[in-house]
């Protein structure tokens, strides 16, 4: 396995990515709404065929707008759609993604006939080629998804820190957060903003599909190992950072080592994302018998 610098840079901007995704991500596990993650990383695709189609070009700052817009319609939507519908949420999610995620398919295939738009790349991402991309910062040259997803990343710590105790106070317990003078509703969307503009920004990367796993992966295996909220996200963000670095090792070392075609740096983050929270969850599992059987040895003694 050849490490080069363009490998350094493939893993920090993968970890920068699983960072900014969790954050925002250990708050819609907190609520039991994973499946918006998924929902808004799916339902981005009519934003970003709508604004090249309207503009076009593929500048990435009317795609991220059209993107962005549209995944806080998701939302908005979702809530609509529970509603008025009188369904429950999980299944408002999955009527507004699937629905947003076909149109945004056959845009996508409209304009493609047009320009070189590569629908795979938008569902798989390409986040091998982020090096090609780059800016010159003073005497280096830094990919430009590197600092985009960066200053992200610094926008969501920053918002959590400033809005800690109403993030808490709605994800536990929305009446109580109303209650004291909070809108549990502001908190929802100042939410959703956030994952969409993180699902975004991450979006040309790792691609739609991928989010989903480096957005929930990391806060539900750390919510295996703690409960608290602070050391949930600074866990989550380990397990998003050993699931970067494993899973671009994986991808260089497996196709030389098995002798096969190689494989996607994004897929096997994904992969390991899974493996890491099966890991950790057979491993509670094993310290629980553990101490069980100490415990009924102990009884046993004393008896």
């Amino acid at each position: 396995m050849n490490w080069t610098d363009s490998d350094t840079w493939i893993v920090i901007t993968a970890i920068l990515c699983a960072t900014a995704s969790s954050l925002p991500g250990c708050f819609l596990v907190l609520r039991k709404m994973s499946m918006m993650g998924d929902a808004i990383s799916h339902a981005v695709l009519p934003g970003l065929a709508t604004a090249f189609i309207l503009t076009g070009s593929r500048a990435s700052i009317s795609m991220f707008i059209g993107a962005v817009v549209i995944g806080l319609l998701t939302a908005l939507f979702t809530q609509w759609v529970s509603k008025f519908g009188k369904v429950d949420k999980g299944a408002s999610m999955g009527i507004v993604f699937t629905t947003l995620f076909a149109i945004g398919l056959i845009l996508i295939v409209k304009a493609a006939d047009h320009i070189d738009l590569d629908a795979e790349c938008v569902l798989y991402g390409a986040i091998e080629m982020v090096p090609l991309d780059t800016l010159t910062l003073g005497a280096l040259e830094i990919p430009r998804a590197t600092i985009t997803i960066g200053i992200i990343l610094l926008i969501n710590l920053a918002l959590i820190i400033a809005f800690f105790k109403e993030f808490r106070l709605s994800s536990f317990d929305e009446s109580l957060c109303d209650t004291m003078g909070i809108s549990s509703k502001f908190m929802h969307y100042l939410l959703m903003t956030m994952v969409a503009v993180t699902t975004v920004a991450c979006f040309e990367s790792v691609g739609s599909i991928i989010v989903i796993a480096m957005l929930i992966a990391p806060p539900a295996t750390a919510l295996l190992v703690t409960k608290r909220l602070v050391p949930l996200l600074c866990i989550s963000c380990l397990f998003g950072t050993m699931a970067a670095v494993i899973g671009h090792s994986l991808a260089l070392s497996i196709p030389v080592a098995f002798n096969i075609p190689e494989t996607t740096t994004s897929g096997m983050i994904a992969v390991t994302s899974g493996i890491l929270f099966v890991l950790t969850w057979l491993s509670i599992l094993w310290l629980q018998r553990r101490r069980t059987i100490v415990t009924d040895q102990a009884e046993g003694a004393d008896s």
